[in-house]
């Protein structure tokens, strides 16, 4: 029996097992798990921990999985607030046909409906870990869903974002940034 089960996958062509392309999520300003830029930190004059310039960093995706209608985009700091989590960008309703998004879109809210961050805005919130807090991590997951784009309504907090895509999400990818404030890191 194992041998003729040998033969019968021996004889099918290659092809047949090939998998499909893996769904990936990269950046040209910073390659997984390196450090962003100063210029990606968030900039709040009322927060020594915020002086960079706010600028959402470029992203672009590919092989996105079969019967994509639209995408979302969460970034988060799981170690934030002091272990609570600190949601940096939710993005969603972005058309299928889209693929990437320039330095600077994120920030100028193009492209996408806007859902709440922590700090309760609808565009990129730049990361500020306070001086003395370490290393921080910022994940950027991009979500394929077959939702329509427009489906969803804009202010969706991240957890009410996730409870919408149950059932609807067909892959993600992503990515990691690091950055911290402290001089040694």
């Amino acid at each position: 029996m194992r041998l003729a089960s040998a033969l019968l996958f021996a004889a099918l062509p290659a092809a047949s097992f090939a998998a499909a392309p893996l769904f990936t999520l990269q950046s040209q300003d910073f390659t997984d798990n390196a450090f962003l830029s100063k210029s990606f930190a968030g900039n709040n004059k009322r927060s020594p921990a915020c002086t960079g310039d706010n600028v959402s960093p470029a992203l672009s995706w590919s092989n996105a999985p079969q019967g994509t209608k639209s995408f979302a985009l969460l970034v988060t700091d799981p170690v934030g607030a002091k272990g609570l989590g600190v949601t940096h960008m939710v993005a969603y309703n972005i058309p299928a046909t889209t693929n990437a998004f320039a330095q600077g879109d994120l920030t100028a809210g193009k492209g996408y409906t806007g859902g709440k961050n922590s700090p309760g805005t609808n565009a990129w919130y730049g990361p500020c870990p306070p001086v003395g807090s370490g290393m921080h991590h910022y994940n950027f997951v991009v979500i394929a869903t077959d939702l329509p784009p427009e489906q969803l309504k804009a202010g969706l907090t991240h957890e009410e974002l996730v409870k919408q895509l149950k059932g609807h999400a067909l892959g993600a990818a992503s990515l990691v940034g690091r950055f911290s404030n402290d001089p040694q890191e």
